[in-house]
């Protein structure tokens, strides 16, 4: 019983050391911005800016990279964190190939840099060089966020990715013949995410020469990353620097009892979609609810600790047309098991009656007067 109360004395302590050591300090802010044409050989144009938060960044720069097979190409399309690109385009094009030559003149505007391990959107986007898988992951992941049909196309003996996107009707701007691959009795056509001249680059139907014969491998999405905790922001208008704030009491909670989330944006803006992420332990992130801010920007969500361990809370603002989006720097807590209560209180209660024992005072036998031993009758 000791034991396992020195052990759960341990792991307190030790959760303490942890919590302290977790900066607070705010997050820098990337931003980059990308020119768009309303159409290929266009002439209106306008100009996309994306903000980047410094802990969405971070939350990818800690992910595993690893790439045991090609198949895990796919797990590097992040379609929720750049939900909002897709969002922002489709203000301004109205049919599917636009949308996807517009996503390729953006990947046109990233300086080509060969690079050997993958990185995710966020990383590239913000290192703000790539490669033609680097570049086919960010392409892949806006036309999918877009509500795409998207495949990635893998050229092993040429070393080369590029995208295939389903279109409900053939390319009509593509300047020559139309190339697509069929997968599943679906036509995927190719979208070549290479080249510097965004202006007058690939377009979807286009292919490369020397990849015209060429059997590409097909890469499903299937894998593709279904939520991050937030998402890059974008808009057609200068964004302000927004910042989101957030506490969790109490650190330590028992299972089963309620956990009192609070919250800021600021600057401080009224009924704005605030979203709560959650990741206990070694299970995959989720999204624990949306909020709405008050008035004065503030808000608060009661959270039932259903859960045991380490939790990972975090808060998410996609921002608007006037400020960038903004992610709150984490919160731990720890629930901790009713039967470790348990546990707990009958080790206080084996400590309590040991510690009795200890000051009773004890008889001192060898005081008391033998027994008489019994005589034999007189006869």
């Amino acid at each position: 019983m000791k034991t396992r109360l020195s052990q759960t004395i341990t792991l307190l302590a030790v959760t303490i050391v942890i919590f302290s050591a977790i900066p607070l300090c705010l997050s820098e802010d990337f931003s980059v911005s990308y020119q768009l044409l309303d159409q290929p050989d266009g002439i209106l144009s306008y100009e996309l800016n994306v903000v980047a938060p410094e802990s969405l960044l971070e939350h990818y720069e800690g992910k595993s990279h690893r790439l045991a097979s090609t198949s895990d190409f796919s797990q590097f399309v992040t379609p929720y964190a750049l939900q909002p690109i897709a969002e922002n385009l489709w203000e301004i094009y109205k049919d599917h190939e636009d949308f996807v030559n517009a996503v390729l003149m953006i990947v046109h505007q990233i300086p080509y840099e060969g690079t050997a391990p993958p990185t995710y959107p966020v990383e590239t986007i913000v290192a703000n060089q790539g490669d033609c898988d680097l570049f086919s992951q960010i392409a892949a992941s806006i036309m999918s966020a877009g509500g795409l049909d998207v495949v990635l196309l893998y050229y092993e003996d040429q070393s080369h990715m590029n995208v295939g996107v389903h279109l409900p009707e053939p390319p009509k701007e593509a300047r020559g013949s139309t190339f697509s691959i069929t997968h599943n009795g679906v036509d995927y056509y190719i979208a070549e995410c290479t080249g510097t001249e965004w202006e007058n680059g690939w377009r979807v139907g286009e292919c490369p020469e020397d990849l015209r014969q060429v059997t590409a491998q097909i890469i499903g999405l299937t894998e593709s990353e279904q939520i991050a905790p937030g998402q890059v922001s974008a808009s057609f208008f200068g964004q302000e620097p927004t910042r989101l704030y957030l506490q969790a009491s109490p650190v330590f909670a028992i299972e089963k009892t309620s956990i009192t989330i609070r919250g800021e944006l600021n600057p401080n803006m009224s009924n704005q979609n605030i979203t709560l992420y959650i990741k206990s332990n070694s299970e995959p992130l989720a999204i624990l609810d949306t909020v709405s801010t008050g008035s004065d920007g503030t808000f608060q969500y009661i959270w039932e600790a259903d859960g045991i361990g380490f939790c990972a809370i975090q808060a998410s603002w996609p921002g608007d047309k006037a400020n960038a989006g903004a992610i709150s720097p984490t919160k731990n807590v720890v629930v901790i098991p009713l039967f470790l209560i348990a546990i707990f209180a009958l080790a206080l209660i084996a400590i309590c009656i040991g510690a009795i024992s200890v000051f009773i005072p004890k008889k001192n036998y060898a005081e008391r007067p033998e027994p008489a031993c019994p005589q034999p009758p007189d006869y």
